[in-house]
């Protein structure tokens, strides 16, 4: 079954929002992972800093653009009740990833300010990175179900 051969026109600019949120969800999330991977590994706030805005002006705000794309062109398509796994796994891992971004951006938000202080403790900042990193892992997967679309 070929689901999006040939679409009407009205359809283009959902698609364009939610390809865009979510190209922009994984450069930040990725630029937000390495920065907080260099910064416990060497202890530079410069990189918390980093981490911190691109999750908090980055992530968060592609997210929000990502999974309203998201719904406007399911309810263009008339998906919104379909059983196709990539849809599923495409809005399983945008609602869980949700909660995974504002729990690493409110740790990295803490890291930020402990850097800031010249507090040389890195918990926040590890458990941020070791979360973005998981959401970099959950996006490959949804960025492999989104183009290949198994079953």
């Amino acid at each position: 079954m070929l689901i999006a051969l040939v679409r009407p026109d009205a359809w283009n600019f959902p698609l364009l929002l939610h390809v865009l949120g979510a190209m922009l969800l994984v450069g930040s999330v990725v630029l937000a992972g390495l920065a907080l991977i260099v910064s416990w590994r060497d202890g530079n706030a410069a990189m918390v800093r980093l981490g911190y805005r691109a999750l908090l002006l980055g992530a968060v705000p592609s997210w929000i653009l990502m999974r309203v794309g998201a719904e406007w062109i399911a309810s263009k398509e008339g998906l919104e009740n379909s059983n196709a796994s990539w849809i599923g796994i495409g809005f399983s891992t945008a609602d869980s990833s949700a909660l995974f971004i504002i729990i690493a951006t409110v740790l990295a938000g803490f890291a930020m300010r402990r850097a800031g202080r010249g507090e040389g403790s890195t918990g926040f900042r590890r458990v941020s990175a070791v979360l973005v990193a998981l959401l970099v892992v959950a996006y490959a997967v949804t960025i492999w179900a989104m183009t290949t679309k198994p079953s």
